[in-house]
């Protein structure tokens, strides 16, 4: 399976980014997706997850209300819509997908089977 992030760069504080994550290969519409990120010097952290079944969504505390996470289940892709980033959402982020995985969306990286290679998000302040 193929997992691809895009969408990083580059924002000043208060600014959005919308990150992508497409997918290939043996996935199906009973998969989650999860979004995780990793900052300089610490440890990575659930950001938001998917159910590709039913749509359901799950955040992180940290960004409840200002990141929303979507999907389009014809392009195996999902979407990371990012409002109001601070400077502490400044990170590595990366795209994770749980197969056959229903209404269940993992909050542990491990809980995971294939990973993208990340797309940096930098916020400045």
């Amino acid at each position: 399976v193929y997992v691809a992030e895009s969408g990083g760069g580059l924002v000043q504080a208060g600014g959005s980014l919308r990150l992508s994550c497409v997918t290939s290969g043996r996935t199906f519409n009973t998969d989650a997706r999860g979004w995780f990120r990793q900052a300089p010097g610490k440890e990575r952290e659930f950001v938001a997850g998917i159910s590709m079944y039913d749509g359901k969504t799950e955040y992180a505390d940290s960004v409840k209300g200002r990141f929303t996470l979507s999907r389009d289940t014809a392009k195996d892709t999902v979407h990371l819509q990012m409002n109001s980033l601070k400077h502490e959402d400044t990170a590595v982020y990366y795209c994770a997908v749980r197969e056959v995985s229903g209404t269940y969306i993992p909050h542990v990286g491990t809980h995971y089977d294939y990973w993208g290679q990340g797309t940096q998000v930098t916020v400045s302040s």
